[in-house]
């Protein structure tokens, strides 16, 4: 069988078929085009200096906006959704971890599942060329799930799933097949006159713009940063040393929220019951050991003992 002997259609189906056969929650598709309406919104961000000291951000805007200039000869993007809402939570008294951090590193199961997905098609249909991203390369993962009808980007800058809200993972197939679109959900305000993610927010990162001021924003000081972090952000971290959930916990579509059916997103026991004394105990090589497929590893130990001291 040849991928021409399926319809732009039935190819689709098919592809959405697999996704939930490899564990995806949701599976949308878009055409490849160039994002002009995003550009505005990019380089108001961008000029406004709130990505901080993220300069990657500012570079390769060409491909953030064109997925062609990626994938050369790409047609289609095949948004996914993967729901890693947690089934169970840290200790009382631990040092708080984002929940997206309890398990193994997203990007690493997300991208074998997406290579797993092409090679089940391509069984079906042929070969065709793809890559696979997820929060790793200049692509704008929310604007392409919300084209491809996954969700609608909130006040926080979070895709939120009207049926499942905002606790997902964004990964994306960008292939040559030319497959049926899905239409988009309109850019309405879905979260209308809310405002518990600005209010709750404690340095102020949210203003509604749907976008975040990393300047202020604890994840970005307690992992991408490598300065110490400005006493008026640490006096508000609240225990949390690896990045925060506040806005994704006051979100009131986050009541639609349903434990991850995905193990590798389960917690990780250590991280389940450490203190902060087991923090400033634990060795690099005990680290590197308990902490080896975490995301955790990518603010690193001494990183993370700074931000302990400051809680």
């Amino acid at each position: 069988m040849t991928k021409t002997q399926l319809s732009p259609g039935e190819l689709s189906r098919l592809i959405k078929d697999l996704a939930t056969r490899v564990g995806f929650d949701a599976c949308g598709i878009s055409r490849v085009c160039h994002l002009d309406e995003s550009l505005p919104h990019l380089i108001d961000w961008v000029e406004k200096g709130k990505m901080a000291s993220m300069g990657y951000m500012a570079r390769n805007i060409d491909k953030r906006l064109d997925p062609s200039l990626l994938v050369e000869g790409s047609r289609s993007v095949i948004s996914l959704l993967c729901n890693y809402y947690p089934s169970s939570r840290q200790e009382k008294d631990c040092p708080t971890f984002a929940s997206y951090a309890y398990g193994k590193d997203y990007h690493t199961v997300l991208k074998e599942r997406m290579h797993l997905l092409c090679k089940l098609l391509k069984e079906e249909i042929g070969d065709f060329s793809y890559r696979v991203f997820t929060d790793s390369a200049p692509v704008l993962e929310r604007e392409w799930a919300r084209r491809a009808g996954l969700g609608v980007i909130g006040k926080s800058g979070m895709l939120i799933s009207p049926t499942g809200g905002s606790y997902f993972f964004i990964s994306e197939i960008i292939c040559d097949l030319e497959l049926e679109e899905d239409s988009p959900l309109p850019q309405q305000d879905i979260c209308k006159g809310c405002r518990k993610c600005q209010m709750a927010c404690p340095t102020g990162a949210i203003d509604g713009s749907r976008s975040i001021d990393a300047r202020r924003c604890l994840s970005y000081h307690t992992i991408e940063s490598q300065d110490d972090i400005p006493s008026d952000i640490a006096s508000r971290l609240s225990g949390r040393v690896y990045g925060c959930d506040i806005c994704l916990e006051v979100c009131p579509w986050n009541r639609l929220s349903k434990p991850t059916h995905i193990e590798e997103f389960s917690i990780n026991e250590h991280l389940r019951v450490m203190k902060k004394e087991d923090w400033e105990e634990i060795d690099q090589e005990r680290f590197n050991e308990v902490f080896k497929n975490s995301p955790i590893k990518r603010a690193g130990i001494e990183k993370i003992r700074r931000t302990l001291r400051e809680i």
